[in-house]
């Protein structure tokens, strides 16, 4: 039995601007129907109109993912407009605040660091869970978590940041135990670096396009059904962590 609705759809976390509009953009030209989430309606509202204006099926959907609530209307949204999610790319992140010494790790701001975790790594958790009853409807679902090298353990890379990179060590890891736990499902979960990107994230004072970043995060987006599961990749392949 054919669906009435073949197209596929991808919900973007953080889509209204820098990698995460580039991956709703490249998920768009490939053929997806794109979620954009995000929590300003005047943002949320206007990257649907630029993507909409470059010939991308897109709806906006309101997401604000340090909350219960919003996840799960937005889940509502997503049912309710498409059905079902074949792919969910959870790219809404915050570096947190540097001042002040507030991620020297020698005078750590603990509350930066709450703040830090409740989006880059509770988020996920709250997002991905309200919509995986969706991704079970899909016949090839992926979830996608943007990572960073700066998580790595092994490359240990960029400033110091004593809440962000720790914040991507432990999205790294539940990565991994969400590929366990959905070993024997469609369901493929994975990680993604996109390199030093510019975008306001980093001052745009870096080597990188959001188009770049994107690549990895559509390509994980888009693997076969024998792709790989809990890994953590990047242009090159696979990132040490």
């Amino acid at each position: 039995m054919g669906r009435v609705n073949d197209t596929k759809t991808a919900l973007v976390t953080g889509a209204n601007k820098g990698i995460g509009f580039a991956v709703a953009q490249g998920l768009g030209a490939v053929g997806f129907t794109v979620a954009v989430g995000a929590r300003d309606d005047t943002r949320r509202e206007e990257a649907v109109g630029r993507l909409r204006a470059a010939g991308v099926d897109a709806f906006g959907v309101a997401l604000d993912v340090t909350s219960d609530d919003s996840a799960a209307a937005a889940a509502a949204t997503v049912e309710r407009t498409a059905g079902r999610l074949d792919v969910l790319v959870n790219n809404a992140g915050v570096s947190g605040r540097t001042d002040g010494g507030a991620q020297d790790p020698t005078t750590l701001d603990i509350d930066v660091v709450r703040t830090v975790l409740d989006t880059n790594v509770f988020g996920v958790v709250r997002v991905t869970n309200a919509m995986l009853p969706l991704l079970y409807r899909a016949d090839s679902p992926r979830v996608v978590n943007m990572s960073s090298s700066m998580g790595s353990l092994t490359l240990r890379t960029g400033p110091v940041m004593a809440a962000y990179a720790p914040s991507k060590s432990m999205l790294n890891s539940l990565t991994a135990q969400y590929a366990r736990r959905l070993a024997d499902t469609r369901v493929i979960v994975n990680a993604a670096c996109p390199g030093y990107v510019a975008t306001d994230f980093t001052g745009f004072d870096a080597p990188r396009t959001p188009e770049q970043g994107a690549a990895i995060a559509i390509r994980l987006a888009t693997l076969p059904d024998d792709g790989p599961r809990g890994g953590f990749f990047d242009d090159a392949g696979v990132v040490p962590w």
